[in-house]
């Protein structure tokens, strides 16, 4: 039986967030997570070629856990999962976008950091939700504040998680897994250095493990 997402994101822990800047880096980029130990992706929805990207990343490598991010529409939803994304996270709460993924059968996480949003989307019948942007909005400790009303909820805490605090926040059994942007960074990607991406990828699965300390 395939896994669901819910049960991948609690085996990977972590989630490399992923803004593509052309589309030719999803492959040698899906390969450099895959080849470090992290067959995820987060493909933000923030350039015009997030959906081809996904799309390519899905037929190339289609035990890899490829979602959208950033995602702010109905229309952007569509697009993504018609080109495979396997979920979809969005910054903030929208209805519309939440109710349109459920139709479709497909998990959604929209961020929520305040009480009212976190109501709001256990009415909508969610259970996993993003928490963004992490450090910004109290880090771990809002999460801890938050849990204590809203103990059913899990919880995928993303923006300024890095090597030093990742730790830190999967420590709490609340926490799901970690969004990271560290993982597959700009420059690395522009300079074609899959091979640095891999190594961060291996490093980060290695703390997590145990294996390591942090930095």
């Amino acid at each position: 039986m395939a896994k669901t997402m819910e049960e991948q994101l609690k085996e990977l822990k972590i989630v490399p967030v992923v803004k593509l800047e052309r589309v030719e880096y999803a492959l040698p980029l899906a390969k450099a997570l895959t080849d470090g130990g992290i067959p995820a992706a987060e493909i933000t929805f923030r350039t015009s070629c997030a959906q081809q990207a996904i799309r390519e990343i899905a037929e190339h490598f289609p035990t890899m856990l490829v979602g959208a991010g950033t995602v702010l529409t109905t229309e952007q939803a569509d697009a993504a999962i018609q080109a495979g994304a396997k979920f979809i996270v969005s910054p903030g709460l929208d209805v519309s976008v939440v109710r349109f993924c459920q139709k479709k059968s497909v998990p959604v996480l929209p961020g929520c950091v305040t009480a009212s949003e976190v109501q709001q989307a256990i009415a909508l019948g969610l259970t996993v939700l993003k928490f963004f942007p992490a450090e910004q909005a109290g880090g771990l400790k809002t999460i801890k504040a938050l849990s204590a009303p809203f103990p059913q909820i899990q919880w995928m805490p993303t923006g300024g998680i890095h090597l030093d605090n990742l730790k830190d926040y999967l420590a709490f059994p609340k926490i799901i897994a970690c969004g990271g942007s560290y993982l597959a960074k700009d420059e690395d990607m522009k300079a074609g250095s899959w091979d640095k991406i891999t190594e961060v990828c291996r490093r980060t699965v290695r703390l997590i493990a145990g294996e390591i300390q942090n930095r």
